[in-house]
């Protein structure tokens, strides 16, 4: 009985902590990738994921408010910004003076269509193909088409299937996108990377691995990309669960390389993202993030080849 007992204890605790504490933790990371020419200056790039905002998040708001404090030469938006019909005031005031800075962005799922209750072991024992709900099915229900003009109108770029080229602290970087993967929006082309860029950088909501290995045959040196929540639920020393897409689940989150034969690899950065589906708002050891990549030269001492 005592054994049952502390049990049922710890399980209740880690339920309360996984719901009203780990969710509101919000963490910075910061990552070094030496993925620049020989001798360039550091970039600074703000990597923000998988939002997931509801009208009434203030300290979620408030914090990613405060990330324009860091002045990154760049901010890349790998989507899921919405999880409510009502929250794209509360997504453009949290943004706030981020949306004047050199930014791109792509959507995923949840810009689209919002959340609806899945079933959880369905997700943990088969979460890594396209969505399961029949989301693609129904009618776009979230204000993506506001979202897209107002962070247009401030001067973001969007790669939605597209190609685009921003001036970035004095460098010439050209970027590759495409639509949310994970309901097979995305249009991949094979045009390569842009030699006459200063860097080229792919960007994506899921990292598919279609979309990773398609980008890695094609020259771009370093990918973006979301979606996975870093597993949201990772047991300590083992790590994610589930990644929602093809993706192993040792790249969940964090900074990895990508390569297929006879190329070289990629830098592949995943964001853990800075929320959850409103429907399931939990996080276990895995705490919401942003993260500020500095991007390097090759030759920078002290890094990883």
């Amino acid at each position: 009985m005592h054994v049952l007992a502390l049990t049922a204890g710890v399980a209740t605790a880690g339920l309360a902590w996984s719901t009203f504490v780990e969710p509101h933790a919000f963490a910075l990371r910061r990552a070094t990738v030496p993925v620049l020419a020989a001798g360039s200056e550091p970039l600074r790039v703000l990597h923000l994921s998988d939002t997931h905002m509801t009208p009434r998040q203030g300290h979620k708001q408030a914090w990613l408010r405060g990330l324009a404090d860091l002045e990154p030469d760049l901010v890349v938006n790998t989507g899921d910004n919405l999880s409510h019909v009502d929250a794209l005031p509360s997504v453009i005031r949290a943004y706030g003076d981020l949306l004047d800075l050199p930014g791109v962005f792509v959507f995923g799922s949840n810009d689209y269509y919002s959340p609806r209750l899945k079933n959880p072991v369905r997700y943990l024992t088969g979460g890594t193909g396209v969505a399961s709900n029949g989301a693609w099915m129904r009618e776009k229900d979230l204000p993506f088409e506001a979202m897209r003009a107002n962070f247009t109108r401030r001067g973001w770029t969007d790669l939605s299937n597209q190609h685009g080229e921003l001036e970035v602290a004095g460098r010439q970087v050209s970027f590759v996108g495409v639509d949310d993967p994970h309901l097979h929006l995305d249009e991949l082309d094979d045009a390569p990377a842009d030699a006459s860029a200063d860097l080229a950088i792919g960007v994506t909501h899921a990292p598919y691995l279609r979309v990773l290995d398609r980008w890695n045959s094609l020259g771009y040196p370093l990918i973006l990309a979301g979606h996975t929540h870093g597993g949201q639920l990772r047991v300590p020393f083992y790590g994610a669960l589930v990644t929602n897409c093809d993706l192993d689940r040792t790249r969940a989150r964090g900074l990895h390389q990508h390569q297929v034969e006879d190329h070289p690899a990629s830098w592949l950065h995943v964001s853990a993202g800075l929320g959850s589906s409103p429907v399931t708002p939990v996080r276990f050891a895995c705490r919401p993030e942003a993260t500020l990549l500095t991007l390097t030269a090759v030759d920078s001492p002290g890094l990883p080849g």
